[in-house]
């Protein structure tokens, strides 16, 4: 990763806690300069508080994804206080309980325009300048296995995490096709992971769930190898489970079943023996 290096800038969206945090640690450690973007004032101050004693010059910027406006004014001030932006990990999120497809419109609303317009909004402020600089640079966007999968019970976040998938393949595609191009895009897909967002329907962390630190150090291995799918595991999903889930959601178009038909009471008995095979 030759943009992970002292003097560098990288910016984090949902940089608070969380995957977020976990990952603004590395990037401090290696001496990057980090501009931690976020709603929650308390937990900014605490993580630019704790990521001070890191090399690198280390910023907290209070700032609502959602509004393009603001997000603009954020890249005005890192380039002011920075210049080049060399790492921007789109990654600010936000979760609700399940409602029915028909109802609670202006939940919808709120909840898609950070999880998927907060990416968007991100690419639209930085890319330009990263473009721009043609030094070597990495976008990093926060898809979910449940935009893959989509399983019943929160049509609003999956369709959120779905937009952030296709827009991602295709920041990916448009990229290979500008000329020396040093920037990589890169989707993160994060397992269960107990973050601060889960921890506020959950008081107790599943053992099965994957922690923050475990998730970043999965992103960093499959940074370097150069991957775009960043599929994390968790302490019950392994990758062949993974892989077997996603080809099921595949060939419901392929084979002509019924929308999801994993959870399908007809399709019951062959879905656990797809996944045994």
């Amino acid at each position: 990763m030759k943009w992970l290096k002292a003097g560098n800038t990288a910016v984090v969206t949902g940089g608070a806690g969380g995957i977020g945090l976990e990952s603004a640690r590395r990037f401090a450690a290696a001496g990057m300069n980090v501009v931690l973007v976020d709603r929650k004032t308390d937990a900014l101050k605490s993580a630019e508080a704790e990521l001070s004693s890191l090399a690198g010059k280390i910023v907290s910027v209070e700032c609502d994804v959602s509004d393009m406006a603001a997000m603009a004014a954020l890249r005005d001030r890192v380039d002011q206080e920075f210049g080049a932006v060399h790492c921007l990990m789109n990654n600010a999120g936000i979760g609700r309980m399940g409602t029915k497809p028909w109802e609670d419109l202006d939940a919808f609303n709120s909840l898609v325009s950070v999880n998927l317009m907060g990416v968007i909004h991100g690419c639209h402020a930085f890319m330009p300048g990263m473009l721009a600089h043609g030094q070597p640079a990495a976008v990093i966007n926060t898809g979910s296995k449940q935009g893959i999968t989509r399983p019943p019970g929160n049509y609003a976040y999956n369709l959120s995490k779905a937009g952030v998938l296709a827009y991602t393949e295709s920041v990916a595609h448009a990229l290979r096709q500008e000329q020396d191009c040093q920037i990589s895009a890169h989707l993160l897909i994060p397992a269960f992971v107990y973050t601060p967002m889960i921890s506020a329907f959950i008081p107790q962390k599943p053992p099965f769930a994957a922690t923050s630190e475990e998730t970043v150090d999965f992103m960093m291995s499959s940074l370097d190898r150069g991957d775009f799918y960043i599929l994390c595991p968790d302490n019950e999903t392994p990758r062949p489970l993974d892989e077997k889930r996603v080809q099921w959601t595949a060939d419901d178009i392929i084979k002509n079943r019924p929308a999801l038909s994993r959870w399908h009471p007809d399709f019951e008995d062959a879905y656990k023996a797809f996944i045994e095979d």
